[in-house]
């Protein structure tokens, strides 16, 4: 009878684990640890994990397994952001350090739609292939959110530091309690005492902010005084078995910090072309580096109102984050209008743009030395931060890696293998190899040919669960409205085009049509957006009521000097927007 029982037991596991099975036939595989592209595989995915990588022609796939077809595409692994700030939104109102305007919206109110937020963030990442995220500098809330949303497997794996040891504290971040994401640390025991104090909440590593202010001539002689309290951090987070980010941008904070002990630069060096030496020792250390070539310019454009997004970044990103860089245009009519053109004057100035230049030719020639010095480079785009949207901003940063001499499968290896191992997970993922976690990105064009080719996603496999990109992220009645306020404001027809329905009516209130489908609706806005460059709309008031959105708007850059006032009523059905009503 015992046997019997047995027998049943081994039938029924044997069942199960067929259906559990996954095959994808017939793919171009992507090895990024020997960089060659292996045709005709087929991949075999069990309960999440990938059981076999072979030549189609070896495997024979039973009936009832599932099967993905693989053929004239290409199979690369789930990408990883190796650098992203969840407590920061990406929007204008994220750094009131940086830009100080917490009387239009105060910080608590961002801090709040953050965590409220951090979920859909995810599944912007995930659509854009992104399976894994490290956030080096979070907050006791977060790393509390980022427990609670593990236990959704269809989501990126969450990597993240608890607040950073740091040796500044900005003023606008003090007296925040567990949504605090800086400790102000200058002297040993505190460094004891901070990274002891985040250790209840399990942080995956620790991060250091090694800030050190003041004239260029002094600042080394100040890195030297704060040499122990960076010594100190390493040595407890390592008596933890945790790994520590540094954040230092100057060649000499860098190294000091690997001197000590750093696992993980979280930036490259931007003061300085960097020596021989300086490259053997982060080779000679392992230390992986990542370049975050693009997070500084997006300030900078975004305080000289020149900050631009394309469509890609406009249909990938959050709206809300998203439509708020462009706030500064509607904000310079307000109390803060001196400092705002101020702001706008100086970051369009030649001096700002040659110390922008110079600044960026360091980061690609230290880059390419570094590459070429064999230093492991993770690619990581300081997300978050104001102008660097969560998810949108890798394609950008993969770009700016490119241009600085990097080739695609050096490029693919940064997004990929590379990452997993700031936090020894490259025998977990990051490879499509026998063992490794099912975290796969299918691709119908080769991104080895072109780097872009990485936004054409057919399939998302998170944990070995086959997701549709299109069906990862619920758009919502605003979201499509606000998306197509985001494309008016930037004047691209294309990103403004897209949440509207083939059939769009529009129509005078209350039931005078204007226009009808899509085709006459680009003729009227590309000929707006061509004679209307400084074209803008503010959304005065929004009233959300199921499918119906009520937008107050007031445009300005339609005619000279003028602002026009309307109320803009969108009816949204079966995910588009079927009908506009204006009042004006």
């Amino acid at each position: 009878m015992k046997k019997f029982h047995l027998i049943i037991v081994a039938i029924v596991f044997c069942i199960s684990s067929m259906q559990a099975q996954t095959y994808i036939q017939n793919v171009t595989v992507a090895d990024v640890i020997h960089k060659k592209m292996l045709p005709s595989q087929t991949v075999i995915i069990t309960n999440g994990t990938i059981t076999a990588v072979k030549s189609s022609k070896q495997i024979k796939i039973p009936k009832n397994a599932k099967v993905i077809n693989g053929e004239g595409k290409y199979l690369i692994p789930g990408m990883t952001d190796a650098h992203i700030h969840f407590f920061q939104s990406g929007g204008l109102y994220t750094r009131p350090d940086a830009l100080n305007l917490k009387k239009h919206v105060p910080y608590q109110q961002e801090i709040d739609w953050g965590h409220q937020n951090m979920e859909n963030f995810l599944q912007y990442y995930l659509r854009s292939g992104i399976t894994s995220v490290i956030d080096p500098g979070a907050t006791y809330n977060f790393l509390k959110l980022r427990d609670s949303l593990k236990k959704k497997e269809n989501l990126p794996s969450v990597y993240m530091s608890g607040p950073l040891i740091t040796t500044y504290e900005p003023e606008a971040f003090k007296n925040l309690g567990k949504d605090e994401p800086f400790k102000l640390t200058l002297t040993t025991e505190d460094a004891k005492k901070y990274i002891q104090e985040q250790l209840p909440y399990k942080p995956d590593f620790i991060k250091i902010w090694y800030i050190v202010l003041g004239e260029a001539q002094k600042k080394q002689e100040e890195a030297k005084k704060l040499e122990p309290v960076v010594k100190t951090a390493i040595e407890e987070a390592h008596k933890n078995n945790l790994k520590v980010a540094v954040h230092a941008t100057e060649r000499f904070t860098a190294e000091t910090a690997v001197l000590n002990g750093a696992d993980y630069l979280v930036h490259n060096i931007e003061d300085e072309v960097v020596s021989d030496e300086f490259v053997k020792l982060l080779k000679s250390k392992k230390v992986i580096v990542c370049p975050t070539m693009t997070v500084s310019e997006n300030y900078y454009d975004t305080y000289g109102q020149k900050k631009h997004y394309n469509t890609y970044e406009l249909e990938n990103s959050n709206p809300k984050s998203v439509g708020s860089i462009s706030d500064l245009k509607h904000l310079e009519s307000t109390s803060d209008s001196t400092w705002i053109k101020k702001y706008k004057t100086r970051f369009n100035s030649p001096q700002i743009k040659a110390y922008v230049s110079k600044v960026d030719s360091i980061r690609k020639i230290n880059l390419k030395k570094l590459m070429d010095g064999g230093v492991i480079i993770a690619a990581g785009t300081d997300a978050g931060n104001i102008g660097t949207q969560h998810a949108s901003s890798f394609m950008e940063e993969l770009n700016a890696m490119k241009a600085s001499g990097m080739d695609n499968w050096q490029i693919l290896q940064s997004a990929t293998i590379n990452p997993a191992k700031i936090l020894n997970k490259d025998a977990q993922y990051g490879s499509i190899e026998t063992g490794k976690v099912a975290d796969l990105v299918l691709l119908t064009a080769d991104p080895i040919e072109n780097l872009n080719h990485l936004t054409r996603i057919d399939t998302v496999i998170k944990n070995g669960q086959t997701l549709d990109p299109n069906k990862i992220l619920k758009i919502t009645p605003e979201v499509l409205v606000q998306q197509q306020v985001n494309g008016y404001n930037e004047r691209n027809i294309e990103a403004f085009l897209e949440p509207y329905a083939d059939d769009i009516e529009i129509y005078n209130f209350p039931n005078t049509l204007v226009s009808k489908g899509k085709g006459e609706m680009r003729k009227t806005y590309e000929n707006l957006f061509k004679r209307a460059p400084d074209l803008h709309c503010e959304i005065k008031q929004r009233i959300i009521n199921s499918n119906t959105i009520i937008d107050k708007e007031s445009v300005s850059g339609m005619r000279p000097g003028q602002k026009v006032e309307a109320t803009a009523i969108y009816e949204i059905k079966n995910d588009k927007i079927s009908k506009v009503y204006f009042l004006h």
